[in-house]
């Protein structure tokens, strides 16, 4: 790498535990005019810093060369493996079973500019005019599911969509959503219950970042290789077809 390097770099060890979600031609294919870790490291600075696409410094390779390609990549549903895979490793690391059976559910607003299109709204709580992020993590913050809406949408209304996907995404073992006073009231009780989970409202919990969808999924992945340092005998990640760790006996949530 003749360039500067960037703190938002992928190390060698990231890297190498990424790299195999995010090869979807062969290394020799014609079409292939740049390193796919180049590609990555743009991608990363874009997500890290929240500059606009066109701003990305002129020593990383074109803004449209890394957008274009971020596309495939979230068009292929790499970064939900990636994020699936990274969440199993780090929760048997921490010494829990590899599913959850507790979630917690949070949304967030993001202001909107002129790209948000559509998908703005007013949101009235918040007095704010965005997009909004509904999301759901475990009790480690890992991402579980997510889904973007117009900021007007109810946080309430989006229980039933947050909830099946969570059970999609755990094999139906979670049984418990933590929520904050946004979540009261029968219908989305009743929702969550439709998929096995039960609404259980707390004060306060964590937020998540300040991302849209597809780049939720990349900060995620980003964040969860970083907890991957150290860890020895992990040279790829389980979709590869290495063997999964043995999961450790005791409590699951």
């Amino acid at each position: 790498m003749t360039r500067k390097s960037y703190p938002s770099e992928v190390s060698d060890e990231e890297w190498a535990l990424v790299v195999p979600y995010l090869v979807l031609l062969p290394e020799a294919a014609g079409q292939r005019r740049h390193g796919l870790r180049e590609v990555f490291n743009g991608l990363r600075y874009v997500v890290k810093t929240g500059a606009p696409w066109r701003w990305m410094p002129n020593d990383l390779l074109p803004w449209d060369i890394v957008y274009a390609q971020a596309r495939r990549w979230l068009a292929a549903e790499v970064f939900e493996a990636v994020v699936h895979d990274l969440r199993v490793l780090l929760r048997l690391e921490a010494g829990r079973g590899p599913e959850p059976t507790a979630a917690i559910l949070d949304s967030r607003t993001l202001r909107s500019t002129p790209q948000s299109g559509a998908r703005a709204g007013y949101d009235g709580a918040k007095r704010n005019r965005g997009s909004k992020v509904h999301a759901a993590v475990d009790t480690l913050g890992h991402l579980l599911a997510l889904h973007v809406t117009p900021a007007t949408a109810d946080d309430r209304a989006e229980v039933g969509r947050l909830a099946g996907a969570v059970q999609e995404a755990t094999g139906e073992h979670v049984e418990v959503a933590f929520v904050d006073q946004g979540y009261v009231g029968p219908k989305p009780a009743q929702a969550a219950a439709e998929h096995g989970i039960q609404l259980e409202v707390v004060r306060h919990y964590e937020r998540l970042p300040d991302t849209l969808a597809g780049l939720h999924l990349v900060a995620f992945a980003c964040l969860m290789l970083k907890g991957l340092k150290g860890m020895g005998g992990v040279s790829r990640a389980p979709s590869s077809g290495a063997p999964w760790p043995q999961a450790p006996s005791g409590p699951r949530a």
